[in-house]
């Protein structure tokens, strides 16, 4: 199965100094999902990870890193099942961004699952239909 790769396992991965010993178990498993050929990207995530990076130069190398992903096709459906997923979200109570949504829409009309440090996704999953990978070994 394919995996969708949030902008907060992106950031760890490349933007992160120190990380923590939980925080290399998710770096590790973003290794292993690319060696494995399963990791997907939507533009937005693509667009947050490249937003607020001032040094030039760290712009351009991250920019041609990620360019070695093709962004999965986001479809007017889409768009439409992200607002519905905002508005069953804030009905009950919860509330994230749109972004966020777009990517748990996104998620759920390709059968992918979403990989994710963001807290916020497990409020969602108790709303709407989404799966979560988790790291699936130690180190």
């Amino acid at each position: 199965m394919k995996v969708l790769v949030d902008t907060s396992v992106w950031s760890l991965a490349f933007r992160k100094k120190n990380p923590t010993d939980v925080e290399k178990k998710i770096i590790e498993e973003l290794k292993e999902l690319l060696r494995e050929l399963r990791v997907v990207l939507i533009g937005p995530i693509r667009q947050e990870l490249l937003s607020g990076i001032s040094n030039e130069i760290k712009f351009q190398s991250l920019k041609e890193k990620m360019r070695a992903f093709d962004d999965l096709a986001i479809s007017s459906q889409d768009y439409e099942n992200a607002a519905k997923v905002y508005n069953e979200c804030r009905k009950n109570g919860i509330q994230g961004s749109q972004i966020d949504y777009l990517i748990c829409s996104v998620a759920r009309s390709n059968n992918i699952s979403i990989f994710t440090t963001d807290k916020d996704f497990l409020n969602y999953s108790k709303i709407i239909e989404i799966m979560l990978h988790q790291v699936r070994k130690e180190l």
